[in-house]
């Protein structure tokens, strides 16, 4: 039976040791037919992780002027050969069985994503470890994602013809670009939750991607409402947000795999 190749797309921008743990986190993917795109938004070189992974099916992508995000995974859409598509962060991790899981689920559905854990950690070396972690896993409620997104792009798996449907990402969102996704999905083809955390999304408190409303997201916000009548939408902490009743009462019990052990990558060991 033929494996369908799966188009793992990932914009990247001056993180080298984060993209190269990404990357082997898909060395170590029991399904192996991958096309891994790197797009490098105009920051340093990342050729070096293609030398490190001569095994691999990858592709760089060095765009000359810094595109930012979205416009970034619509330059990879453009070299996309597979069948399916997976978008990734440039600094999170897929655990071992985390495409094989997702295609298989994905027979049934034109979009699947999974929950993730949440991981804080701190650089030894070229190495990331873990410093905290903590399950994100809500049940797939159509009319309460439209209040609160609890999609988490990162490892999710769709039919790449989904975009003959929708378009390809609304480079007008900057911030939410995400939840437009999953709600054009949602709105023109079957959407699946798996219940597994294979998905690993770093937080760093450093960093603070996670800590709060910034003031430039409330227009994206306002935007993101407009464009799918979604009315006011809140802008509170995120982590504000989960300890409301409404969240509370849709955590859902998840498969959790993640032993804890860093993704030391072969930059690493240099």
């Amino acid at each position: 039976m033929k494996q369908p190749l799966v188009s793992v797309i990932v914009p990247t921008y001056n993180r080298p040791d984060s993209v190269s743990e990404l990357v082997e986190s898909l060395w170590r993917q029991t399904y192996r037919h991958l096309q891994i795109i790197i797009v490098n938004d105009a920051g340093e070189p990342v050729d070096e992780i293609r030398r490190l992974y001569p095994e691999l099916d990858m592709t760089v992508v060095d765009l000359e002027s810094n595109v930012r995000h979205v416009r970034a995974r619509n330059c990879g859409l453009e070299h996309a050969r597979g069948e399916y598509v997976m978008l990734c962060d440039d600094d999170d991790l897929l655990l071992p069985t985390h495409v094989e899981r997702m295609l298989k689920e994905a027979a049934d559905a034109d979009l699947v994503y999974s929950d993730v854990e949440i991981f804080d950690y701190e650089w030894v070396g070229r190495t990331r470890r873990a410093t905290r972690r903590f399950v994100f896993a809500y049940e797939h409620d159509e009319a309460a994602m439209r209040r609160f997104s609890t999609f988490v792009s990162s490892g999710c798996l769709y039919r790449k013809d989904l975009h003959d449907r929708i378009g390809w990402f609304d480079e007008q969102m900057y911030h939410y670009w995400d939840w437009d996704f999953f709600l054009r999905a949602s709105a023109h083809g079957k959407v699946k939750r798996v219940p597994v955390a294979s998905a690993l999304y770093a937080f760093s408190q450093q960093g603070g991607n996670l800590s709060g409303v910034h003031e430039d997201m409330r227009p994206y916000l306002d935007r993101l409402s407009a464009k799918h009548g979604l009315g006011e939408l809140p802008t509170k902490n995120f982590f504000l947000l989960l300890e409301e009743p409404e969240m509370q009462s849709r955590r859902a019990a998840t498969e959790v795999l993640w032993d804890g052990e860093p993704f030391v990558s072969r930059r690493a060991k240099l």
